[in-house]
């Protein structure tokens, strides 16, 4: 029978523990009893074997489905002992080691041979109302990383080529001692990349990039609105790795009108009118987005009501359909009159029966 531990048990963690609750486990004790953070602690240093031991067994399907039924026995009798050897142990457990230590660089010895999109880039574009309402097209300036035109990206001079790096015989990942077991990281000499340059390009120095400013035309459809992000396929940086290049993103910003806000796909316009038009009606013009119409006030027109041009709004971005127009009257108030105008008001208002001072009468006898 073994006198090992149950693994359960080592990492704290119940028999129905998940795959993550397991992991969360591991990282903890792995924390605690790293050997790097307890030099000269052998008991620090074998509670960090067993816990990667059991981690190893818990965290692969098939050798946990075999502990669980068997225990131990069943393991040593499949073949396995449990963890691996502690030489390998980045490559088991690199994510958890890198997170929490530091050791960074690439795993399963493909460090050299990794191809990588090029980095995405961000334009900032501010557009006025109307510009954003039926769209326009803009040729814009992007600085950007670009391939260099002399060596074409490759950082040689011409004739020349890239070596494989002697370092880390193209590897492009360097073993390193941590401890008592080994840990790969990302080579220092070709950053990972496995080649070198003994003969550089004279116009980018090696770097197989140059920055440059490259004019792009932006198409913005109608209807877009703060907020709002354009993508540009290929318009980012180009790769490092001869991978294909990034993106560019366009974020949009509308300029406010002095006269139309925005509701959606339906725009407000405040109107203002004198309490003459008001109460005996009027034809007046109203301005649109592309040009003018005639609006009726009828007679008795209130404070706040408020009247709609069909399809005179922004084009929806989907359909392309446009929204309305909706027109809000505010009733303005005279504040200088002439001595004909306050008569004629205070005649006006000796026959007026149905004024606020009246009503206000009224119900108050009413109650």
């Amino acid at each position: 029978m073994s006198d090992k531990r149950d693994y359960y048990e080592i990492l704290g963690a119940s028999r129905d523990a998940s795959k993550d609750e397991l992991k969360s486990k591991y990282r903890k004790l792995a924390i605690k009893f790293h050997p790097d953070k307890n030099p000269g602690d052998s008991a620090a240093e074998e509670k960090f074997k067993e816990a990667s031991e059991a981690y190893g067994v818990l965290s692969d399907d098939q050798k946990r489905q075999i502990y669980d039924q068997f225990g131990h026995q069943g393991l040593e009798g499949a073949g396995s002992s449990g963890g691996g050897g502690f030489e390998d142990a980045f490559s088991s457990f690199g994510d958890i080691f890198e997170d929490f230590f530091g050791f960074g660089g690439s795993r399963g010895g493909r460090g050299g041979n990794r191809v990588q999109r090029g980095s995405d880039l961000r334009y900032d574009m501010t557009l006025d109302f109307m510009e954003a309402a039926f769209g326009i097209e803009k040729i814009i300036d992007v600085k950007k990383l670009d391939n260099c035109d002399v060596c074409q990206g490759t950082g040689c001079k011409e004739g020349t080529s890239p070596e494989t790096c002697s370092h880390c015989n193209g590897t492009g990942q360097f073993i390193q001692s941590q401890g008592f077991f080994k840990v790969k990281t990302t080579c220092p000499y070709c950053r990972g990349k496995g080649k070198s340059i003994p003969h550089p390009c004279p116009k980018c120095v090696g770097n197989g990039r140059m920055e440059i400013s490259k004019k792009v035309s932006v198409k913005v459809p109608a209807g877009v609105d703060t907020g709002a992000k354009l993508r540009l396929n290929g318009e980012g940086e180009s790769s490092t790795s001869g991978g294909p290049a990034g993106d560019l993103y366009v974020f949009i910003n509308v300029k406010p009108h002095k006269l139309f806000k925005r509701d959606g796909n339906n725009i407000i316009c405040l109107v203002d009118i004198s309490f003459v038009q008001a109460a005996l009606g009027d034809e007046i013009t109203i301005p649109t987005l592309e040009n003018e119409k005639e609006l009726t006030i009828p007679k008795g027109t209130q404070y706040g009501d408020t009247f709609r041009f069909k399809g005179e709004g922004i084009p929806s971005l989907r359909s392309g359909r446009r929204g309305d127009q909706i027109i809000q009257v505010d009733i303005k108030t005279p504040t200088r009159l002439s001595k004909k105008q306050e008569k004629l008001l205070r005649e006006f208002d000796k026959l007026d029966s149905d004024k606020i001072s009246n009503k206000l009468k009224r119900l108050f006898r009413g109650m």
